[in-house]
Parts: C-alpha cells; sequence; structure tokens
C-alpha cells in the first residue's frame, strides 16, 4: 500500500503503531522568510562524517546541534556537542513547545543546499531520547518530500511534501515502527533548512 499525502490537518498520518501530524503554514510566509535568512547566515554549519557500513563518508548535507550544552547527541558514530540556543532559535522552540504539548532541550538542524542533498532510511530511537521520544520536524525554503514507511511492512509508505514555515509532529510509539528518509532528487531544487527538536534524557 502506498499513498502520497497532501495534508493540511492536525489528523494523524499514520494508519496505525504511533502518531505524526503535519501543520500546514505553522508560521507564515513573512516570518518564515526572516528566520530563514537567520538560519542560513547565523547557524554554525558544518559537513560530518557518519559511519556506514563500517566506512567513513561525508553526509550529504550540512548540520548543527544547539541546546543544552551539558548533553552531547550522538547518532551514526558522531557525538554532537550543542551550541547554546540563539535568542531566535529560542523563539522558534517556545512556539514549538506550544503546539508539541512537550519540552525539548535540543534541535538538530539540516541544511539541503540543493536536491542532490539527502537523508537515508532511519528512525529517531536512540537511547537518550527516550521509549516514546516526541520530535518536532519544522521546515523553511524550498519544499521537499518526506517519505515515511513502516520498519516492519516496508509495503505501507506515505509521502508528505513539507512546505516553507510547516511543522511536523511525529510522537507515541512512531520511532518504534516507522522510518523516514528526505530522498535525493534530480529537480532543481534551492535551499532547505529543517529543525529538529527532540529531549535528550
Amino acid at each position: 500500500m502506498q499513498s502520497s499525502l497532501f495534508p493540511n490537518s492536525s489528523e494523524n498520518l499514520l494508519p496505525f503503531d504511533g502518531e505524526t501530524r503535519y501543520f500546514d503554514e505553522f508560521f507564515l510566509k513573512v516570518e518564515a522568510d526572516q528566520f530563514f535568512k537567520k538560519l542560513k547566515t547565523q547557524i554554525m554549519w558544518r559537513q560530518e562524517p557518519i559511519k556506514l557500513f563500517g566506512k567513513a563518508i561525508m553526509q550529504p548535507r550540512l548540520t548543527a546541534l544547539y541546546g543544552n550544552p551539558d548533553k552531547p547527541y550522538g547518532y551514526s558514530g558522531i557525538e554532537m556537542q550543542a551550541f547554546p540556543w540563539t535568542d531566535f532559535l529560542m523563539e522558534i522552540k517556545t512556539k514549538v513547545e506550544g503546539k508539541a504539548q512537550a519540552i525539548f532541550t535540543h534541535v538538530l538542524l539540516n541544511y539541503y543546499r540543493d536536491g542532490r542533498d539527502s537523508m537515508g532510511w532511519h528512525r529517531d530511537n536512540e537511547a537518550v531520547l527516550g521509549p516514546n521520544p516526541t520530535i518536532a520536524s519544522l521546515s523553511f525554503g524550498e519544499t521537499r518530500e518526506f517519505q515515511i514507511r513502516h520498519y516492519f511492512e516496508k509495503n505501507v509508505k506515505l509521502k508528505v511534501p513539507l512546505d516553507h514555515g510547516s511543522l511536523l509532529i511525529m510522537s507515541g510509539s512512531s520511532q518504534h515502527y516507522w522510518q523516514h528518509q528526505i530522498p535525493k532528487t534530480s529537480k532543481n531544487l534551492g535551499p532547505r533548512i529543517n529543525l529538529t527538536f527532540r529531549k535528550i534524557q
């Protein structure tokens, strides 16, 4: 079963095993444009190597971690130390926490420079995130296709276009049962910046 979704509501997108909700225009265009400019120029972007099948390769995107500095965060062989919150990231975080009804300690940022930048299939299920983490994913810039598939029934798939200023909230048991990715595309796309808020235990 495969479906393409163009959601504009807070209804649960997942048919079973967890919750994922999408909020279009969480930030209206004028404010989203302002944040996008700040994110491009004021974030300490890096390109980090990750381990894939025992081999170190450079990630096909730029990343940064901001949050509580006493708690590092690691994935795929990377251990990242957080930069302290900036004023505008705190402003964004406060609004996201209100919608997600959750408290976040960190935000992992991803800068997709064009359609060649991507993120492969994964679950945000690191032990430091706790058993049923809430992950709030905020998008600025170019619309990119967010793909979701069930971890055990991989023919069950969803496609969600993540628009400028939109918010996607994954919660409940979703990280146990569902993977997600941003695939590469041959389309001539502009940059996209994604902020994924999380609570490190």
